[in-house]
């Protein structure tokens, strides 16, 4: 299993780089479009939505990243907009009103979960393609990071109720992941970026890529799957490789918004 996400991973990352390094912006956003529209898949099936809810959810994902790339002004209006069908198509799907709010409530909470934090990704693109590689790469790293030092030394557990495997050794692996990729980022992407600077955004997105994964473990316990999806041999789902990121993504941005970069 270790050696099949190494290959995969192996094979994949160099052509995300060139993707996203040397595409256009519209290239990019049609990449987010088709990772949401998978994520929101597997979302939704984690909490058995079909039928013409989880149509309109797909569908409102697409709008979320496509109005957001035209025109940032319009995301809570989609977001709402959204809802309103929702609602409309519950209350007229179903003659019964029990069990209303947890019909609507996985769809939504997918649009926020996931095409919301995604259009961060848009806005991070904006400074550079670099920072998009430097985004994956401190999450991926911090994850690697803390999949084998947890593996190989871990012992106590990190929050054995969300996720049983986590440990506080593999969280420090998370840290020094996000660190190490950060600080060798820096020196092949932006040498401007001082090496405290480097080092306290890496710690930092360590940490929040830990949260990311968590909050997706809280999702698939309570939904009762081990794995958001199948479709990376050793890796899982789409869901389960942009976890981190997803939360990752609106801090750095925010980092960057902050230090006027």
């Amino acid at each position: 299993m270790h050696f099949k996400r190494l290959i995969v991973a192996a094979a994949l990352l160099p052509l995300i780089y060139l993707y996203i390094m040397y595409l256009s912006s519209e290239y990019f956003t049609f990449l987010l479009i088709l990772v949401s529209v998978i994520a929101i898949w597997e979302f939704y099936s984690m909490y058995h939505i079909e039928g013409i809810i989880r149509f309109i959810g797909l569908i409102s994902g697409i709008s979320i990243l496509v109005i957001s790339y035209i025109s940032k002004g319009f995301l809570a209006d989609i977001i709402i907009l959204s809802f309103i069908v929702m609602a409309i198509v519950r209350l007229f799907l179903k003659k019964t009103p029990r069990s209303s709010l947890y019909d609507i409530s996985p769809p939504v909470l997918g649009l926020l979960y996931i095409p919301c934090l995604l259009t961060f990704q848009m806005r991070l693109r904006e400074f550079g393609p670099e920072w998009v590689i430097i985004l994956y790469a401190m999450v991926w790293t911090a994850d690697t990071f803390a999949f084998y030092i947890g593996t190989l030394i871990g012992k106590r557990k990190l929050y054995v109720e969300i996720s049983p495997k986590k440990t506080l050794a593999g969280a420090a692996g998370s840290l020094i992941g996000g660190a190490f990729a950060a600080v060798f980022l820096k020196t092949v992407l932006i040498p401007a970026l001082t090496m405290p600077t480097a080092l306290a955004v890496g710690i930092t997105i360590g940490i929040i890529s830990i949260v990311g994964d968590l909050v997706e473990s809280m999702f698939k316990r309570d939904s009762g799957v081990k794995d958001s999806g199948v479709i990376i041999p050793g890796h899982g789902g789409i869901l389960d490789k942009i976890d981190g990121v997803l939360f990752a993504g609106p801090v750095l941005y925010l980092i960057l918004i902050i230090k006027g970069n």
